[in-house]
Parts: C-alpha cells; structure tokens; sequence
C-alpha cells in the first residue's frame, strides 16, 4: 500500500510539472533540433566572403576598427576577427542594450567594405530567440526558459520512477513497442510516451542538465567546484600590469598583436581581438583551434602597453594550462549542441531533442485522456448502477 500511495504521488508531481512546463519544453527542444544543424545548414545558402590572397601587409587592428566604425559611428567595436590569408576581416559591433550585433566585412588588403550581416536577423537568429526567451522581452523569457528546463530534470526522474516495473519480468514488456492491429491509439501513445521517454533519459537530462548550466550561474560555479575546480567559475580579463600613456603618438601595440599570434599558432583557424573597453584592461584575444568546437579554443591576455602576457584567475586561459576540472566545464556548450561528438554527435542531439519535444504532446494525451476517462465513467448511469 506503501509504495501505492509513493507512486500516485509520484504521478500527480510528475503530471503537474509537465503540464506547467510542457509548452516551454516542447519549444525549446524543437528549435535546439534546428540550432544543433546551423552551421551546416547555413553553408548551403550563406556565401563566405573570400578575397584574393596577397603577398602585402594586411591592416591593422585599429585601422579595421576605424573603417568599420563609419559604417556604424554611434555603435561599439567588440572586436575583429583576423582568419585565414584569402578569408575577409570579420568587424564584430555588439551592445546589449538596446540588442545590436553586426559584423562589418572588410577586404584584409584593402580595407575595402565587402558587406555586412545582421546576427539578429534571419532564421535562425528567430530560431535562438525561441530556445534562449520564447521570443519574449530577455527580462521574462530567459527567467522562465530557464526554470522549466531545470524542472524538466525533476520531471525526467519522476517520470524513471514511474516507467520502474514492480517485477523483473516485466522489463522486457517496458522496453519495446508491443502493438498489434487491435492496439488502441490510447496504448500506442503511453507506449510512446514511456518507452521513448526511457531511451531518451539519459541524453535528455544531459541536455537539461548542460542547458542549466548555462542558465544559472549558481549551478555553473557549483557544478565547477563540485568536479575539482579551483579557479574562479567566471570569464575575467584581467587588468594592465602597466599603466597606458594618453600621450603616447607612437602605432598602437595591439596593432603587433596579429603577426606575433600568428608566429606562435600558425595553424589556428582565426584570432579574434577585442578591444580594450578601459585602458586599464588588457587586451583579450581568443585564438580558435577546432571548426565547429569552442572548448579547445585559446583565450589569451595582454598588457595594452608593453603587450606582455597575463594570466587570468578565471577558467577561461590557454587550454593547454587547463585542468580537468577547467576543461569539463568549457565543454559544456559542446555537450550541450552535440558538436563534441562531431557530425554523429550532432545527430544523437537532433534524436533527443526531437523525442524530447514529443514527450510534453503525447504526455497532455495521456492526461487528457485519464481525465476525460473518468469524467465519463462518473457521469455515466451504468456507472452510477455499478458502483
């Protein structure tokens, strides 16, 4: 009787975390189907712009900022992404509010303005909007994006809990779809929504769990020092260890930057600089390793002055100086996309993702029916004379 009253408890908690959350998890599952493809589903239609290699300088950092700025004069330069010989100059404008985030596209050589590309606009900027707020205002959407997700994880081990047979025989009947020409739909949707639910626990809390981690930082730096992590669970650029001078006339040492990163990693895909928002900041440099992969990527610090590199408290350093702890946790968006497993990892995202998002549909069904059931059978007047 005992684990009766456990299980209808169980039930009702799991019934009405589902109903609460349902919409949000079948729309934040379905778009992260569609975001796991991005890059490659945008390489089918998007034109890299591509210039032709030369053998002369490439400008500089300050001149990329500058030229980029006059297409944009009241908007702030995050940073400039230097890639490969024949690749265009990447001029990043971002603010957060109001939302603004551009890229302006310039010849290396020339400085020629090649084009321009709104990141808010567009498929699959409509696409993250959805899974990161709904499309809500920021302020509401993320809030509550992000408390359904963490419930979503408390719904998937209520829902184990309920899917566990009394016996050991009846396993085997849990794990399979046993339909016959007389099943009805009824059966067939607790089949779907059980078994699958099953198959999918693991990786669809992997994906709620990553997802959280994202969203909360409290559970970022307490998954962090839980696994070991000893520095601070946070992004940090570092201070100067050198005070700039305002009367200096002479070129900009960021404007060195590029051709020393290039010396020391010749065989990263790009170098991204971002420009100091202070003078007593240093300049922050992220130096991409892998296509497609983030967590391997570089993030390197220097002196605005001296152009001396500097360590920083937080996790996010050169990843070769990283340890264990440090690189679980830069993984965490990897995971979360399926790319840390490349294409079949992707893939194994899209699955999950896709029967995620079926869970809250056949679940309201298997709800709705239960209610409507009894609904009937206590209206009913053979049931009336029965009981």
């Amino acid at each position: 009787m005992a684990k009766f009253s456990f299980k209808k408890t169980v039930l009702k908690f799991h019934q009405i975390l589902g109903l609460v959350t349902g919409i949000v998890v079948f729309i934040v599952s379905i778009t992260g189907c569609l975001w796991v493809f991005k890059d490659e589903i945008e390489s089918l239609y998007v034109e890299p712009f591509i210039v032709v290699e030369k053998d002369g300088e490439m400008i500089t950092a300050t001149q990329a900022q500058n030229l980029a700025k006059e297409v944009f004069p009241n908007k702030h330069v995050h940073g400039t992404i230097f890639g490969q010989p024949n690749e265009a100059l990447d001029v990043i404008f971002y603010e957060l509010d109001p939302e603004f985030y551009q890229s302006v596209f310039l010849n290396p050589y020339t400085g020629e303005i090649l084009g321009l590309k709104d990141h808010f606009s567009g498929f699959f900027a409509f696409v993250l909007k959805g899974h990161v707020r709904l499309w809500l205002p920021a302020e509401i959407g993320e809030q509550v994006v992000s408390i359904s997700v963490f419930l979503f994880m408390f719904i998937l081990v209520s829902g184990l809990i309920l899917w566990w047979p009394k016996k050991r025989k009846h396993f085997r009947q849990r794990l399979k779809f046993d339909w016959k020409a007389t099943t009805k739909w009824k059966r067939k949707n607790f089949d779907l929504h059980a078994v699958l639910g099953f198959y999918v626990y693991i990786l669809g809390f992997i994906l709620a769990f990553t997802g959280s981690i994202m969203a909360f930082d409290w559970m970022y730096s307490s998954v962090y020092k839980g696994i070991g992590g000893e520095k601070t669970a946070m992004f940090y650029i570092p201070n100067n260890k050198t005070e700039k001078d305002p009367a200096e006339t002479n070129a900009p040492p960021i404007d060195r930057l590029i051709s020393r990163l290039r010396r020391e990693d010749p065989t990263a895909l790009n170098y991204e600089i971002h420009y100091p928002y202070a003078d007593s900041v240093s300049i922050y440099v992220e130096v991409a390793k892998t296509d497609g992969l983030y967590y391997e990527n570089d993030y390197r610090y220097f002196d605005q002055t001296t152009l001396e590199e500097i360590e920083t408290e937080g996790i996010y350093g050169k990843y070769g100086d990283a340890k264990l702890a440090d690189k679980l946790i830069r993984m965490n968006y990897d995971i979360h996309v399926g790319a840390i497993g490349g294409i079949f990892g992707k893939i194994i995202a899209f699955l999950s993702s896709l029967v995620v998002a079926s869970l809250p549909v056949t679940g309201v069904l298997l709800w709705y029916g239960r209610k409507y059931k009894r609904k009937n059978s206590v209206s009913s007047p053979l049931s009336s004379r029965v009981s």
